[in-house]
């Protein structure tokens, strides 16, 4: 009983050290680009025309240096549906008759050495049914983090909405083509290519559905049972 308790402590231990630590905001990972980072123009002197406060009268507005902000809209959709079913049964049966010698029948004690062995039959059935549907929808507006040699954009950002009893965060990652992008300057996520999505949230309401290590431990595969 006592190694039973003690086994059960180490589990417990070693699934409290497998829980993930809690995000926090201000992940320097999703942090938008700082104008140190960005290549600052040239001073001009001696001209009306300076570059660093000039505008492009012929551009679209859409995000295509390091630092713009780009708007995306997710629209994010997924289903998923499987089952199997097996059945196996397997039984045997062996005879072993009577052996003759010279037309008589061999015998041992008065009794035929005849013997005849069965097989136990095994049966094994299952089923497995498994059904999963994802729906996430919203806008998160992101800054370009890097623009590859071939004109596409990686972006990054969060967004986090503080509640009365917790936290809610969007992070989103991926790989953007600029042609893409609406002219209101906004893209599908289904566009986004390597696409990182992460959508939880932090706190009370957040902890009542996460289930305790002793929970964990009955459903994990430390469960002999």
């Amino acid at each position: 009983m006592k190694k039973v308790i003690l086994a059960l402590i180490s589990a417990s231990f070693v699934l409290t050290g497998c829980v993930q630590k809690q995000v926090k905001p201000n992940n320097p990972e999703y942090a938008p680009i700082t104008p140190a980072k960005l290549v600052q123009p040239k001073a001009v002197d001696g001209s009306i025309y300076n570059a660093a406060t000039s505008m492009n009268l012929y551009g679209d507005g859409r995000a295509h240096r390091i630092g713009d902000i780009l708007t995306i809209t997710l629209q994010e959709s997924t289903s998923s549906q499987k089952s199997a079913t097996t059945e196996m049964d397997k039984s045997g049966s062996t005879t072993l008759t009577t052996p003759t010698l010279l037309g008589h029948e061999t015998r041992v004690l008065g009794k035929p050495l005849s013997a005849s062995i069965t097989a136990p039959t095994t049966t094994f059935s299952g089923e497995g049914t498994s059904d999963m549907s994802n729906n996430l929808t919203g806008s998160i507006t992101v800054t370009v983090h890097d623009v590859l040699p071939n004109g596409v954009l990686l972006v990054r950002g969060e967004k986090w909405l503080t509640l009365n009893q917790g936290d809610e965060y969007i992070r989103i990652s991926g790989m953007i083509r600029p042609q893409d992008i609406g002219s209101n300057n906004t893209v599908e996520s289904t566009k986004i290519a390597d696409a990182r999505i992460a959508y939880s949230g932090t706190g009370a309401v957040h902890d009542t559905n996460v289930m305790g290590w002793m929970s964990k431990f009955f459903v994990s595969a430390l469960m002999p049972f």
